[in-house]
């Protein structure tokens, strides 16, 4: 064939190649969602030098992050001819260490290195060496706040907080709940009221409609959320507050084998309701599903009635519907069900009593807005 048959041959075949990966690009992958745009200079995206600086700056384009090579100068970033704004992704696949840095706050400043121990980064500030995966604040807001859920008690003071009106708490009236037998049940309204997996209190409550009041949390790590909710017997203010304990079961019971004094949520809800009102709350879905097989009690029935609750109150909502009052068809009873917090959990509710030891309201904690 000779030598220029053998050179004509590997160009062919170096064309293909090209071909080949300009019609089938890498797959880019997608680290994180919705992570935005950070500033980079060219000389990384195409390839001329490798990262060495990263830092985030408060108020700059997208999300923060600017991402130096080692070859660049002072001269060289300064021409901002010489930078790009890309998606963070972008960067993360030319180095995918840096997906351990991206929650990091405003103000971090690192240096990254690659030796025989492995990449990590290092705190310029600090000389902490980073190698684990940095947890997003709202992760780390929901452990403490977990930790901190269904205690025995709290001070008063807690529960005065969650409803003052002030700083990132907001107070909204929901809705009124209707007590024809002053039973209180607490319960996921879509997977166990009416069950017997719903949580009926022991101390009961003068026969009655009552008031639901709901905190609202405006958080900058996890946006609007529901801090708590509570049950208005009375306008006398609570002096103190014991936690609600299940029916059949006294204070003295606490920390007893099988004694739990919370309720499961696992669709996110969870309400007031009396006793009376459960049953005929199961009834009526027990009919609904035999005449609408296949149907789902969220999607085909409640999904439409919390759209039209946000659309009646969205300053206090999320779109699709943070609270809804509902009452039971043919005039029956209300509930009012609301968003849980931060989701699915336990949680536990606490009787505020006045001086005389008389409930004037059913508080139920979800979140410690300090921790948000």
């Amino acid at each position: 064939m000779g030598l220029f048959g053998k050179k004509r041959e590997e160009k062919q075949a170096e064309k293909i190649t090209a071909d080949k990966q300009e019609k089938n690009p890498p797959e880019r992958k997608e680290y994180i969602r919705g992570a935005g745009g950070s500033i980079v200079s060219k000389s990384v995206l195409n390839g001329t030098s490798r990262l060495k600086w990263l830092f985030r700056q408060e108020g700059s384009p997208g999300n923060g992050w600017v991402a130096f090579g080692d070859t660049d100068t002072q001269e060289y970033v300064n021409d901002a001819n010489n930078m790009a704004v890309v998606d963070f992704n972008t960067l993360a696949n030319i180095e995918p260490t840096v997906v351990n840095v991206f929650y990091m706050p405003p103000g971090s400043d690192l240096e990254f290195r690659c030796d025989e121990s492995g990449k990590y980064f290092v705190d310029t500030r600090t000389g902490e060496e980073i190698r684990q995966a940095v947890k997003h604040p709202g992760q780390i807001a929901f452990e403490k706040n977990r930790k901190f859920l269904n205690q025995e008690t709290y001070p008063a003071e807690f529960f005065r907080q969650l409803f003052t009106k002030g700083g990132p708490v907001d107070v909204v009236r929901a809705g009124e709940a209707d007590f024809p037998t002053g039973e209180v049940v607490l319960a996921d309204p879509l997977a166990y009221l009416g069950s017997r997996y719903e949580t009926v209190l022991e101390r009961k409550v003068p026969a009655g409609s009552y008031p639901v009041e709901l905190s609202l949390c405006r958080s900058r790590i996890v946006g609007l959320r529901i801090a708590a909710a509570r049950l208005l017997f009375a306008d006398r203010p609570p002096v103190r507050y014991e936690i609600a304990m299940p029916k059949g079961r006294r204070g003295e019971d606490l920390g007893k084998p099988g004694v739990f004094t919370f309720f499961g949520v696992d669709t996110g809800l969870a309400c007031f309701a009396d006793s009376e009102t459960s049953g005929r709350y199961g009834a009526f879905w027990a009919q609904w599903a035999q005449e609408n097989p296949g149907k789902n009690k969220y999607t085909d029935y409640f999904e439409a009635l919390f759209k039209k609750s946000f659309e009646a109150n969205p300053q206090c909502q999320n779109p699709g519907g943070s609270f809804l009052e509902w009452r039971l068809p043919k005039n029956g009873p209300r509930v009012v069900f609301f968003a849980s917090g931060m989701g699915d959990g336990v949680y536990s509710g606490y009787w505020g009593l006045d001086e005389e030891g008389e409930a004037v309201c059913l508080t139920v904690p979800f979140m410690n807005p300090e921790f948000f």
